[in-house]
């Protein structure tokens, strides 16, 4: 329980540790006695010199991903354009075929601001809720989030130039992102204005999208610049508090991503790829507590460290059936 409680807590921001011996198993300290024979740590080198020189490269979750986020905030532009009437709104309150769809964050914000409390809102919320529960969580961050497709073109930009010296990467606290979180929710309720809307990017982007494009976008931009210049993935990473509310549900959602230890050569390539690697730490020698784990809360079940490991051994699972997706 406290090996579980301290990942959900990485993702408000605490720093990730090796597991006390209580925390782990039998099993993967055995696993790990056995990693460490001499012989084993020549066959692993041996096994990542390989992999580097004959690289096998998957894009299957990543172009998966892409054409979830176009197809539905496309559904959404069709909707209006057309007057089809099937997803009515934008991505922080919408109706999908008559159903209230609410963003979390967005609706508590709402609520402070107007110190009111709106069934549709609940309704809307709820409904939100339970389907990113089934789904994974964050999620919506990689798979429907349209501010996420561009970020992720300027994370592509940013590894180039940083690799010529023309970009940087410059960390922030993670804890950033929780105490912005309550400093807009209390701007809220202090305020009687929502606001985070005002400069949530997710929220610009898709009403651009449907609506048509504003000067607000300049924002957007300018967030894209630092992305690409000065701190990889700077709003998703260290600001946008959308994510906690639905990584909260993500720590107990069906759909996760599974660690098989037993596969694993520690070489990190996954954690090079990943949007928010604290929560990959247990991939690193001595980091697991069990030979299968599942990945922390703060996991944007973005599949890219599936498409990144050669030994596979990560990949998206159903907790209870052993399924792998």
């Amino acid at each position: 329980m406290n090996w579980f409680l301290h990942k959900l807590a990485m993702m408000f921001g605490a720093e990730p540790r090796r597991p006390e011996p209580a925390e782990t198993t039998d099993a993967s300290r055995e696993m790990m006695k056995f990693k460490k024979l001499p012989d084993q740590v020549t066959l692993r080198k041996q096994r990542i010199a390989e992999e580097h020189e004959f690289p096998v490269v998957s894009r299957k979750w990543k172009y998966r991903r892409w054409a979830s986020i176009i197809i539905i905030n496309l559904l959404f532009v069709v909707s209006y354009w057309f007057d089809v009437q099937l997803v009515e709104g934008a991505l922080t309150a919408s109706r999908f075929v008559g159903f209230h769809m609410a963003d979390p964050n967005s609706a508590l914000q709402v609520m402070l601001a107007f110190k009111e409390v709106m069934i549709n809102l609940v309704i809307g919320t709820v409904t939100v809720v339970l389907l990113w529960w089934i789904v994974g969580g964050r999620a919506f961050c990689s798979w429907v989030c349209p501010y996420h497709l561009l970020a992720e073109w300027a994370e592509m930009l940013h590894v180039k130039l940083a690799a010529i010296g023309y970009a940087r990467d410059n960390p922030f606290h993670r804890g950033l992102r929780t105490i912005l979180w309550l400093v807009f929710l209390a701007l809220a309720f202090l305020t009687g204005y929502t606001v985070f809307e005002y400069v949530n990017p997710v929220g610009i982007v898709s009403r651009a999208l449907i609506y048509g494009p504003t000067v607000a976008l300049l924002w957007v931009i300018a967030l894209l610049g630092i992305e690409v210049f000065y701190s990889r993935r700077f709003w998703c990473r260290y600001v946008c508090p959308i994510g906690l509310t639905y990584g909260i549900t993500g720590a107990v959602a069906p759909v996760q991503v599974k660690y098989d230890l037993s596969k694993c050569l520690h070489e990190g390539e996954c954690r090079k790829v990943c949007l928010v690697p604290h929560v990959l730490e247990i991939t690193k020698m001595g980091y697991a507590s069990d030979t299968f784990e599942f990945i922390g809360a703060d996991c944007t079940r973005c599949g890219m460290c599936i498409d990144a490991c050669p030994q596979n051994a990560l990949d998206f699972t159903v907790r209870g059936l052993d399924k792998v997706l």
